[in-house]
């Protein structure tokens, strides 16, 4: 998915949502690390697309956050 339609769609969603969506991408970072350290991990870059969603979610909440 491209950043900006992924980006669409987070602005859509609630902030409810929005932390459930930040949690399961919480547990999946930690499952792509650990993958990684047992060497089962094979598109490592899959970890910063990961990192940057986080990011994005996060950031997405603190401008709803403010908005209110």
């Amino acid at each position: 998915m491209k950043s900006k339609e992924y980006i669409e769609e987070l602005n859509s969603k609630s902030i409810s949502e929005l932390n459930n969506e930040l949690v399961s991408e919480k547990k999946r970072l930690f499952n792509l690390r650990f993958q990684n350290a047992t060497n089962q991990l094979n598109n490592t870059a899959s970890i910063g697309v990961c990192r940057k969603n986080i990011a994005r979610i996060q950031t997405v909440i603190a401008q709803k956050e403010k908005a209110l």
